[in-house]
């Protein structure tokens, strides 16, 4: 199928081929019938895609200090390459898209194949999309009309924060598409509309809806036009719907207010405020979030967990609807805002007018019956390989993120592997890593890589919900198995692991890549000569994760201890070579738990201490590792300079980039599979590192 990305790095809008997604767990696929482009927020990507580097930093100040920080911890070439990896991800566009269930995911209940329906699905020929943010068009309202749905409902939440009762009169800045929606859902409220906005012909479409304006481009003077509209009394709100970075949108609504009035930002403005201008009016300010409640909340929108209507009336979903129910009573008339259509195969034009000089205002993208043919989930990249070495590994990925792309892929491909496939639950993702990698096929459908004769080894980079399922199902279907850390979330997820690896003839190996590093290696060699018990101190400065973040949650990310600190618990008991026999961990008092000290004791008597923090600052390393053995100590600092303390032929040794063993761990799980070695890792260790982990992670909840 087709889909509309944005190149981030070189400002090109695509359409690129991309496997179909399929129906998620809670949500729909759909077939499109239309799109519209959000012309504010929309032309705003394309102008940031198409800036320069220097343009792109002085649109996004805070991503330089992180950049900044990312170097003086992890080196310079790390950063460019973390940089150059962002800028190369191709941007899904679009979010206001209509068109017809083409299958329902699991535990969906109110949709029905055939239906037709409005979601924030991008521009593509078909969407999958969770059921909370979709909803049923009504018989009576067309399919064009219906593409307006989200943007009407961005301003419909504006609307609900400001409250307007019958009779109330308000002030709409900025007349582009959700500004002359909400000025229809003002009149229909009953309230008087004063629309402001420099363009005439955006002046007239407010007027023919019943508002009266403005005009800025005769020299108008907005303040002394608010004051004669409301007969000096000042306006009861202002709603400031217009995109700009200038301050004065807000200064003008506070200046156009009565006493106590309300102003809601719904688009974008500068936030430098007179103090003096809210203060003797005590006027109140909010800014929406978009759709309306549930926005940005993974429970509601990914998890399809709705709130109850007896205590929040109007969601996301339920704003849909209440556009729909108006567009279909004819309150809501979006005709007159429609200026051009393309079809959905020349949308690229279509973003050659955001930032041309022709007049636009609703540009709707209309696709063919293509998109009602059958699904294909998987296309192919190249040609197969003819190839000339023999035992060549071939791998198939589970999962295309930012770090398997950016770290995994490149490491397998240098071991000498053949990238065969790769899979993605959206496909825009494996698309991009196929074409970037030099992988034969991409595809949204798992199955169809685990059933491969041709894979020999799949690796797992899935979401960490997922990797216990991916990796029995591998092994159930006789393939070797690479997965990113964690190896699962909870110990009955262990054992069935335990059950499912047992007498089979392949290797099981975990990400745990800090083992492979070369300061660590020469750790290990300096260690394994010094006898007696040794400690260990490991020091994270893991960084500060919302609470809301998937990794926080235990039963999709399985908390940050399981999710990253495993990694500490098997560098630990790599480098002391003997089993954990026992653990106690304690934890600061915050509502995430993930700022904890745990201690690992050994079977030599040995000691190992993981700090693993969260409340500190980015510019101190990520990680320190400090070891006290025989007299002596080790330091290695960041995987990037170890230093020794009494260690004869050891004072400093520094590495020009930071390596922790990414491509030495993938080298040596692509040897053992094509040798048929033993594993790197032995499974007992995978055991013994993945049940402490959960049960440090048990006892700090």
């Amino acid at each position: 199928m087709k889909q509309l990305l944005q190149e981030l790095g070189s400002g090109r809008t695509v359409l690129a081929d991309i496997p179909a997604p399929t129906a998620p767990r809670g949500g729909l696929c759909i077939a499109s019938r239309r799109s519209l482009i959000s012309a504010g927020t929309e032309r705003m990507l394309v102008e940031f895609g198409r800036a320069g580097l220097l343009g792109k930093a002085r649109q996004q100040s805070e991503k330089v200090w992180q950049v900044l920080d990312k170097v003086r911890t992890d080196g310079l070439l790390p950063t460019l390459e973390a940089v150059r990896s962002k800028l190369e991800q191709p941007m899904p566009l679009g979010y206001c898209n209509v068109g017809v269930v083409e299958s329902v995911g699991g535990e969906v209940r109110g949709f029905e194949v055939g239906d037709r329906v409005v979601s924030n699905g991008p521009h593509a020929e078909r969407v999958a999309v969770p059921r909370n943010l979709c909803a049923r068009i009504p018989d009576g309202v067309s399919d064009d009309a219906a593409a307006f749905t989200v943007i009407g409902a961005i301003g419909l939440q504006g609307l609900r924060l400001a409250a307007p009762t019958l009779g109330e009169s308000f002030v709409v800045t900025g007349l582009g598409l959700i500004g002359l929606l909400t000025v229809q859902l003002l009149r229909a409220n009953g309230c008087r509309v004063l629309g402001i906005d420099p363009d005439p012909s955006k002046t007239a479409l407010a007027r023919g809806f019943g508002a009266s304006t403005v005009e800025l481009s005769k020299g108008e003077d907005p303040l002394l036009a608010a004051q004669a509209f409301t007969s000096g009394r000042g306006v009861d709100g202002v709603l400031i719907t217009a995109a700009t970075r200038s301050n004065d949108p807000v200064t003008q609504a506070a200046r156009m207010c009565r006493k106590r009035g309300r102003i809601v930002l719904v688009g974008v403005a500068g936030l430098e405020l007179d103090r003096a201008d809210f203060y003797e009016k005590e006027l109140s300010f909010q800014v929406s979030c978009s759709y309306g409640p549930g926005r940005y909340d993974s429970q509601y929108e990914q998890g399809g967990t709705d709130y109850p209507v007896g205590f929040v009336r109007w969601t996301e979903q339920r704003n849909f609807e209440a556009v729909l129910d108006m567009m279909a009573s004819g309150a809501l008339d979006v005709s007159p805002l429609i200026t051009h259509r393309f079809p959905f195969d020349d949308a690229a034009r279509a973003y050659d007018l955001l930032v041309g000089d022709e007049p636009y205002l609703g540009i709707l993208l209309e696709y063919s019956q293509t998109s009602r043919e059958p699904p294909v989930r998987t296309i192919q990249m190249r040609e197969p390989l003819a190839s000339a070495v023999q035992r060549t590994v071939r791998v198939g990925f589970v999962g295309a993120g930012n770090y398997a792309s950016r770290v995994l892929m490149p490491a397998f491909a240098k071991a000498g592997s053949e990238l065969l496939a790769v899979a993605s639950a959206g496909g825009v993702t494996a698309a991009h890593a196929a074409a970037k990698h030099g992988f034969g096929t991409a595809t949204t459908d798992v199955a169809a890589v685990l059933a491969d004769p041709r894979v020999d080894l799949v690796v797992v980079a899935t979401r960490h919900d997922s990797h216990a399922r991916y990796v029995i199902e591998a092994i159930e279907a006789g393939k070797h198995v690479f997965t990113e850390k964690p190896l699962c979330l909870t110990l009955d997820e262990l054992q069935r692991i335990e059950v499912a690896v047992a007498g089979q003839q392949r290797l099981l190996m975990v990400g745990f890549n800090r083992r492979f590093a070369p300061h660590v290696q020469r750790i290990k060699a300096l260690l394994t000569a010094t006898p007696g018990p040794k400690a260990f101190v490991m020091t994270v400065n893991a960084g500060a994760i919302p609470a809301a973040h998937w990794t926080q949650d235990l039963r999709i990310g399985g908390g940050r201890i399981v999710g990253e600190a495993c990694h500490f618990v098997d560098l630990l008991r790599h480098l002391c070579g003997v089993p954990i026999v026992g653990h106690k961990a304690v934890a600061l008092d915050t509502p995430t738990r993930d700022s904890a000290t745990f201690i690992l004791h050994f079977a030599d008597g040995s000691v190992g201490t993981v700090h693993y923090f969260a409340n500190g600052s980015s510019a101190f390393p990520k990680e320190r590792l400090t070891v006290f053995a025989g007299g002596r100590v080790l330091e290695l600092d960041n995987f990037r300079r170890l230093r020794g303390f009494g260690w004869p032929g050891l004072r400093s040794e520094r590495l020009w980039r930071q390596d922790k063993g990414q491509r030495a761990c993938a080298q040596a799980v692509i040897t053992a599979v094509r040798d048929g070695g033993a594993a790197p890792i032995p499974f007992a260790e995978l055991l013994e590192v993945s049940r402490c982990s959960i049960e440090i992670q048990q006892a700090l909840r």
